[in-house]
């Protein structure tokens, strides 16, 4: 899957001079991780969303947002926003936040090799 050079440029805007952050192609799209654990990911013309689990059901009230459904597995966690959801600046900065606030507090992951 491609994905969208111009929503990635995007989110690299909103994350700015994040710390520990690396791009890596993973998930048919491009990866944003923050010390190693993945907050957003661009997917076709979609982000993928790493989120408080506890947060699922809640945020699934936001404009376009759905379920992240692998392999038939849906996750709490994992949320796909489309549209709406990423179609302004604003929109698009408030779920690049969620994604970095999340996986920032997730214990750092060591480098593999």
């Amino acid at each position: 899957m491609a994905f969208s050079e111009e929503l990635a440029q995007r989110v690299r805007k909103q994350l700015g001079r994040q710390g520990g952050l690396v791009e890596k192609k993973m998930f048919g799209g491009l990866a944003f991780l923050i010390n190693g654990n993945l907050s957003v990911a661009v997917r076709g013309d979609e982000l993928l969303v790493r989120v408080e689990p506890e947060e699922t059901e809640k945020l699934l009230n936001e404009p376009d947002a759905r379920r992240f459904d692998i392999s038939r597995r849906q996750m709490n966690g994992w949320l796909v926003v489309g549209g709406a959801g990423v179609g302004d600046e604003q929109s698009l900065a408030t779920w690049v936040r969620r994604g970095v606030a999340y996986a920032s507090s997730l214990p750092k992951k060591s480098a593999r090799k």
